[in-house]
């Protein structure tokens, strides 16, 4: 799952360090802002992920309720990507205007949103079959979609942006391709489940599925945590574009960066989702602390680890990542607050997989609504004096107190409902 994760923000880093020797900052900029509200809209819908694992994982001894799942899962996923498509569109247009984007970057990123809108359907099925896959255990399929689909994504990346010239766009269309290959890849991972609710009826399958108003609410709950995490991260984007386009190109390349350690770190959430999600099916509480305190253990190591070599490999990094001057000296001169983050955000990933294996999904919502609301932005308009800073202060406190409020929550909505009913 490690592995899996880091070619997820490796395509990140990809498409910023092609565009950031573009020599000009307004493709960066634009790519920033645009994948900042993509992401509010895809990963808004993350929650076909989280809530399929958490499922899977309970159901995975029951075949029938497992292939029920999984059908439910993607009929819900194409749903919600027809409205995606039909409705995106306008919902970008305003977006980028709340995001304070300028009018040099306007036509740049509304170009780069109109093109991955198409991608919908594909992205959010892929979630759903990935999310299935994790919670069987499964997760050598979900390596090779990610690792497919990003490969594929990043030589298309070269290809059209530095071959075709085609700058943003180039990117857009590279992902919108490599997105509908992964989807095909996926499908052909569950075919064996798919072909045999074909066979034998899929109205058996989809009866013997989970309670549809609990599977519902649940990713209700997830879906509502989703949409407060990404709005902290598009707050972020937002109050960054606001202090110049150069700045915004420079927090873009440190929110890259930090993505790097923080999908690397979820695979040990990710173990912890379908590892919590088998103890708790089987009330095993015994196994249960054992997988949290393996992860834990696992998880604080390489949060270590990983803010030391971002410690001693800065200079590298950022030659990497741009050769603009006055984008790399931004970010040189802000790129201490990347250095602690994954130690800062390492609990809050692990108790995620924790609690969404246990599917405990009204807890993750009112922790991520607190911090949102109590934390970071009051922390963000009394630092406000301290620009950048400032900024980077209030989002690096409010993933402490993500981690910190599920901690405090954890024994009495997980350990002592071990004997709770999973759906």
């Amino acid at each position: 799952m490690i592995l899996a994760n880091l070619s997820v923000p490796l395509l990140g880093l990809v498409d910023t360090a092609i565009l950031g020797h573009l020599g000009d900052s307004r493709y960066l900029s634009a790519v920033a802002i645009s994948s900042s509200l993509l992401a509010f809209l895809y990963w808004g819908f993350g929650f076909l992920r989280m809530g399929t694992t958490g499922a899977s994982a309970q159901a995975q001894i029951k075949t029938a309720r497992s292939t029920g799942l999984l059908l439910k899962a993607l009929t819900l996923s194409t749903t919600i990507a027809l409205c995606v498509i039909l409705a995106g569109q306008q919902l970008g247009y305003i977006g980028l205007k709340l995001m304070n984007t300028s009018d040099a970057i306007q036509p740049l990123a509304n170009s780069y949103l109109h093109i991955r809108l198409y991608s919908a359907p594909a992205v959010l099925a892929t979630y759903v079959i990935v999310g299935w896959l994790i919670g069987q255990q499964q997760t050598r399929w979900p390596l090779i979609i990610a690792v497919a689909t990003n490969i594929l994504n990043i030589a298309l990346d070269y290809m059209l942006i530095v071959n075709f010239d085609l700058r943003s766009n180039g990117a857009a269309t590279a992902s919108v391709i490599s997105e509908y290959c992964g989807l095909a890849l996926a499908l052909w991972a569950v075919r064996a489940p798919l072909i045999e609710a074909y066979q034998k009826g899929a109205k058996q399958y989809w009866i013997a599925g989970p309670n549809a108003k609990q599977f519902l609410s649940s990713n209700f709950q997830l879906f509502v945590r989703t949409a407060a995490l990404l709005f902290s991260f598009a707050f972020f984007t937002a109050q960054s574009a606001a202090l110049g386009q150069n700045q915004l190109a420079a927090n873009a390349i440190l929110l890259q960066l930090m993505m790097v350690s923080a999908y690397g770190l979820d695979g040990f959430a990710h173990a912890a989702e379908a590892l919590i999600g088998e103890s708790y099916g089987r009330n095993d509480r015994v196994m249960l602390i054992a997988t949290c305190r393996s992860c834990a253990k696992y998880c604080a190591v390489t949060a270590v680890t990983v803010s030391t070599g971002l410690f001693l490999l800065k200079s590298p990094i950022l030659s990497l990542m741009t050769n603009l001057p006055s984008v790399s000296d931004l970010a040189s001169q802000y790129y201490i607050w990347l250095i602690w983050l994954p130690i800062v955000c390492a609990p809050s990933y692990l108790l995620d997989g924790i609690y969404i294996g246990a599917l405990k999904t009204g807890a993750m919502q009112w922790s991520m609504l607190l911090c949102v609301c109590v934390v970071y932005l009051p922390l963000w308009a009394l630092t406000q004096q301290w620009g950048n800073h400032g900024l980077w202060l209030a989002f690096s406190i409010f993933n402490l107190a993500r981690g910190a409020s599920l901690a405090f929550l954890f024994g009495r909505n997980i350990l002592r409902q071990t004997q709770a009913k999973s759906f």
